[in-house]
């Protein structure tokens, strides 16, 4: 009985390995484009960057700096909780909203510096992002410095502080706009 087992195992594993190779083959035949067919783009390598310049930077940099310019002249401690903070969508009106929201910004801007340097980011223009252009490195540990600067500013609950911080986020911004966003060709040759 058990040697029945064994054997008819081994049929089931020899027929489900024919089965997925002829299925494999068959898909890879249809995978293949035909002739004068625009082919598939290459995959993304494991690890690589998935959005690009401007993704990153209107998923991430710009809502958390946003956040610390509103806490330059307003207090976050007044704005009042959503309904369900839990799912509210505004930063400072949810769970972890109010001084502790403006902090949070402070450390994603700070923690996106990083995400601002890895190879293989492209600029929305398909072109690559300068991760290797001294003037680029020097910008990016400015937004780091900067980021870090609001997150310290923030546990103060000071406006005033927050109002140095802001200038802080808004100088490191526009240094490298003013480089690498603001060219005279307009968006074909800036990397944004």
């Amino acid at each position: 009985m058990r040697l029945r087992r064994v054997i008819l195992g081994k049929v089931f594993a020899l027929v489900a390995c024919v089965g997925a190779g002829a299925l494999f083959l068959g898909f890879a035949a249809a995978q293949t484009p035909q002739k004068g067919a625009t082919p598939a783009p290459p995959a993304r390598a494991p690890g690589a960057p998935v959005a690009n310049l401007a993704q990153l930077m209107r998923g991430i940099l710009l809502p958390s700096s946003n956040i610390i310019f509103y806490a330059q002249s307003n207090d976050p401690a007044a704005v009042k909780p959503a309904d369900d903070p839990s799912s509210a969508t505004d930063p400072l009106a949810s769970s972890y909203g109010g001084w502790t929201a403006v902090e949070n910004s402070g450390l994603a801007l700070s923690e996106a510096a990083r995400l601002l340097t890895l190879p293989g980011r492209l600029c929305s223009n398909g072109r690559p992002v300068p991760v290797t252009n001294p003037d680029w490195v020097k910008f990016v540990a400015g937004l780091r410095a900067a980021g870090l600067n609001a997150y310290d500013a923030a546990k103060t609950k000071n406006t005033d502080k927050m109002l140095d911080a802001a200038d802080k986020i808004s100088t490191a911004c526009q240094n490298c706009h003013d480089r690498y966003r603001e060219k005279p060709g307009g968006v074909p040759d800036r990397c944004m």
